[in-house]
C-alpha cells in the first residue's frame, strides 16, 4: 500500500484537498475524503464545489446514492462509492486506511511530531511511504 503524507505549510487544507482530488478523478480513481468534523466537512464540500475551473462532483457519505459518488465526504473510512484513495484531510490516521490502495495524510506543522511517530510505524510495516512539502509558490517537493 502507497502513504503519501502532505505537509501543509502555506495552504490551508480546502485548498489542497480540491487540487488532489482533480488529479484522482483525472486518473479516473474514486475518493474518499474523511474528516472528523463536520463543520470541517462542510467547508470542504464548498471548496470542491467552488473549485476555479470546474466543480467536483462528491456528495456525504450519508446522503443517498452515495455509492454513485465520484468523491465522498466522511467522518470515518467507509467507503460507500468503492473508493481505490482515501485522503485523511484531519490529519489523523486511522487504521482502516490501510484497506485502501493509497492513503494520503494531510497534516499541518503542529502534527509533525505524532507524523514522524506514524512514519516510523508505518515504515516498519512494509508500506511504501512518501512525504511531499509544500515549497513557498504553493508547489509541492517530495522528499525529507
Amino acid at each position: 500500500m502507497q502513504v503519501d503524507f502532505y505537509q501543509l505549510s502555506r495552504d490551508p487544507v480546502e485548498a489542497v484537498v480540491p487540487l488532489l482530488a482533480a488529479k484522482a478523478l483525472d486518473a479516473s480513481q474514486r475518493l474518499l475524503v474523511v474528516h472528523e468534523d463536520a463543520e470541517q466537512r462542510a467547508v470542504l464540500s464548498e471548496a470542491l464545489w467552488a473549485r476555479e475551473n470546474a466543480f467536483l462532483a462528491h456528495g456525504d457519505a450519508a446522503a443517498p446514492q452515495a455509492e454513485r459518488q465520484p468523491i465522498l465526504l466522511a467522518g470515518d473510512c467507509t467507503a460507500a462509492n468503492g473508493a481505490g484513495i482515501v485522503f485523511l484531510a484531519d490529519g489523523a490516521w486511522r487504521e482502516e486506511a490501510a484497506g485502501f490502495e493509497r492513503a494520503i495524510l494531510l497534516f499541518g506543522a503542529e502534527q509533525t511530531a505524532q507524523v514522524r511517530t506514524l512514519w516510523t510505524t508505518l515504515s516498519g510495516s512494509g508500506h511504501a511511504l512518501r512525504i511531499f512539502k509544500q515549497r513557498e509558490d504553493g508547489s509541492w517537493r517530495e522528499g525529507r
